[in-house]
């Protein structure tokens, strides 16, 4: 039995399809404070001409502004793809509480593949990990993506 997405994920997946619409790789994050959406954000490097504007690094910059703190200890993310290291790094200095994705992600990904950032004895934060939330849906997203990029 399928379960509904939670709604974070829903709108992290709406992002995704909105910045696949622009060219970009079909990533979208949102950060929640408690049951409010504090900020959504799709992959933005290819518009901003910026490679460090993934779905997550928009994420994470307009939650801290909106919320005029860079420790966002009391906000969850929510990302359609497993984070990069760059993200992961981000996340863990952000001190965000819980990280929640959906597509794994073997060959980029840092939270539960390549260098699983989070388990370093040099990381000095690691949020809650959800992973698979909404993953057939994402991963359909990116294949689709990619699929049409190859032919």
């Amino acid at each position: 039995m399928a379960f509904p997405l939670p709604p974070p994920m829903r709108l992290a997946l709406d992002r995704a399809r909105e910045a696949a619409l622009d060219g970009e790789v079909p990533v979208g994050a949102v950060v929640t404070w408690g049951e409010e959406v504090v900020a959504l954000a799709g992959n933005a490097t290819r518009l901003g001409h910026d490679p460090t504007a993934h779905a997550e690094m928009v994420a994470l910059r307009q939650a801290a502004q909106r919320l005029g703190s860079a420790r966002l200890d009391e906000c969850d993310l929510w990302v359609t793809l497993e984070p990069c290291a760059m993200c992961a790094g981000a996340i863990a200095l952000a001190r965000i509480r819980r990280l929640y994705f959906a597509a794994a992600d073997p060959k980029g990904g840092a939270v539960i593949h390549g260098p699983r950032l989070f388990a370093q004895p040099t990381c000095h934060h690691a949020p809650d990990i959800y992973p698979g939330i909404g993953e057939e849906e994402a991963g359909d997203l990116l294949r689709g993506f990619f699929r049409e990029r190859r032919a």
